[in-house]
C-alpha cells in the first residue's frame, strides 16, 4: 500500500518514525578523539588558572561532544563551525587584550571599528543574528506546513541550525568580553535574565532539531519556534528598556563552580517542556480538526503524542539533576540543602508536576488529548517558576529579578 504523498513530504511514513540504530564506527572514534584532543590542548593553554572542578568541565564536554557526536552526526558540522568562528573571535580579542583587561570604552571602540565584530561576530551582533534567524524561521516553518513545500521546511531548519550557530558563537564571544571588560567581570554567561534567556532559545531550539530529526519531521517547527519567539521577543524589550545586555561583575553568590553545571542542566529541562507544550498545542489543533486524515500536514496523532513523551522524559531527568546541584551549591552557599525560598518552592511544584504526568502516562497508560493539555499547562507552572517568581516574589534568588 502506497503513503500518501502529502506524508511523505512532511517526511513522515508510518512505521519509520524512528532512526535505525547506529554502531559506533571509525569516523565517531576518531571524532571523539578530536574532542579530547581540543579538550588536551585547552588544558595545556590554561591549566594554571583551572582547578579540579574546571578540569573535569572541560574534558567531560569533551566526551558530551564525542557522545553526541555518535548519536547525532549533524552536531559535528555544529562544533565545528561554532569553534573555528569562536576561535577566531577569541584570538582577535586575545590580541586586543594581550596585556589584561582593556575596559569597556576600548572593548566598544575596537568593536565598532572592526567590520568584524560590528556587524557578526561580537557577542551583541552575533546575538541579534540569532533572534533574527529564528523569528525568520517562524513564518517560514508554517507557510510551508501549510503550502506542503518540502523545500521550504529545508529552509526554515537551515535557519534554525544558523540561529544556533550564532547563539554559540555570541554565547563564547560574551564570555570573553566579560574578562576584557574587567577580569573581575569574567564569567560565563549564564548568570541573569539576560544571558539566559539566550540559553533557553538555543537549548530548545538544538533540542527541538533533535526531534526533527529524530521523527523525521519538520512540520512541528512553526509551534517549538513560536515559543522561542516570544521567549526572544521578551528578551528584546529587556535589553531595549533595561541594558540588559550589559557586562556585569557577578553576584558573589553566583561565584560558583556549580552555577557552570546547574544552571545548564535546568534549561535542557525548561527546553524540552517548552518542547512538549507547544507540541501539546499542535496536538489539540490537529484532533478538534479530525484527527489523522489523508491530507495531514502534522505528524500523525501517535507520533506528537511520543514526542511529548519523550521530550518530558528527557526534560524531567535532567530538571531533576539541576535540582540536585541546586541543593548541593545552596549547601556550599547558605549552608543548607532546602530553604523553601520561593524559587526552590516553585522548582519541587514543577517536579512534582512533571513526575505526576509521567506516572499517570507509565502506570495509567493515559494518552491523548488531557496529556496534551496537561503538558500546556505544565508550560505555564514553568514559566512561573523561571520568570513569575523573579518578577513577583522575593527570597535568596532575587538576584534573578526583573
Amino acid at each position: 500500500m502506497s503513503v500518501p504523498n502529502e506524508q511523505m513530504i512532511n517526511g513522515y511514513q508510518p512505521g519509520s518514525e524512528l532512526p535505525q540504530r547506529r554502531s559506533f564506527g571509525l569516523i565517531d572514534a576518531l571524532w571523539a578523539v578530536a574532542m579530547l584532543i581540543g579538550a588536551g590542548i585547552g588544558y595545556a593553554q590554561y591549566s594554571a588558572a583551572l582547578d579540579f572542578y574546571a578540569t573535569g568541565t572541560l574534558f567531560g564536554a569533551a566526551l558530551g561532544l564525542g557522545f553526541l557526536g555518535w548519536i547525532w552526526p549533524a552536531t559535528r558540522w555544529l562544533t565545528a563551525v561554532v569553534a573555528a568562528v569562536s576561535l577566531f573571535a577569541l584570538w582577535r580579542y586575545n590580541i586586543l587584550g594581550a596585556d589584561g583587561a582593556v575596559g569597556r570604552a576600548a572593548l566598544g571602540e575596537f568593536q565598532e571599528s572592526t567590520f568584524l565584530f560590528k556587524f557578526l561576530l561580537s557577542s551583541q551582533a552575533a546575538t541579534m543574528w540569532m533572534v533574527a534567524l529564528f523569528f525568520l524561521s517562524i513564518p517560514t516553518y508554517f507557510i510551508s506546513t501549510l503550502a506542503r513545500s518540502a523545500y521550504g521546511l529545508k529552509v526554515g531548519s537551515s535557519l534554525v541550525w544558523s540561529g544556533v550557530a550564532m547563539g554559540f558563537i555570541g554565547f563564547f564571544s560574551r564570555w570573553r568580553e566579560g574578562y576584557l571588560i574587567n577580569l573581575d567581570y569574567g564569567h560565563i554567561p549564564v548568570s541573569n535574565l539576560y544571558e539566559v534567556f539566550i540559553v533557553f532559545a538555543v537549548f530548545t531550539a538544538l533540542l527541538y532539531l533533535y526531534y526533527e530529526k529524530r521523527y523525521n519531521n519538520r512540520s512541528l517547527g512553526g509551534f517549538v519556534m513560536l515559543i522561542v519567539g516570544v521567549a526572544l521577543g521578551f528578551l528584546l524589550w529587556y535589553q531595549f528598556t533595561r541594558d540588559a545586555e550589559a557586562i556585569a561583575p557577578l553576584v558573589p553568590a553566583l561565584n560558583s563552580w556549580w552555577m557552570k553545571i546547574h544552571v545548564p542542566a535546568n534549561f535542557i529541562g525548561y527546553g524540552t517542556f517548552a518542547i512538549a507544550a507547544m507540541v501539546g498545542v499542535a496536538y489539540i489543533i490537529k484532533d478538534k480538526m479530525g484527527g489523522d486524515g489523508p491530507n495531514d500536514r502534522l505528524p500523525s496523532l501517535t507520533v506528537m503524542d511520543d514526542i511529548q513523551y519523550k521530550a518530558i522524559a528527557l526534560g524531567f531527568a535532567f530538571f531533576t539533576i539541576a535540582t540536585i546541584l541546586g541543593a548541593m551549591w545552596a549547601a556550599e552557599a547558605w549552608g543548607g540543602y532546602w530553604s523553601w525560598d520561593p524559587k526552590e518552592t516553585w522548582a519541587l511544584i514543577v517536579w512534582l508536576n512533571y513526575a505526576a504526568w509521567l506516572h499517570m502516562r507509565l502506570t495509567k497508560g493515559w494518552r491523548g488529548p488531557v496529556m496534551a493539555w496537561w503538558s500546556i499547562g505544565g508550560l505555564f507552572i514553568t514559566s512561573f517558576a523561571f520568570l513569575g517568581v523573579n518578577m513577583f516574589l522575593s527570597g535568596l534568588h532575587s538576584y534573578g529579578e526583573l
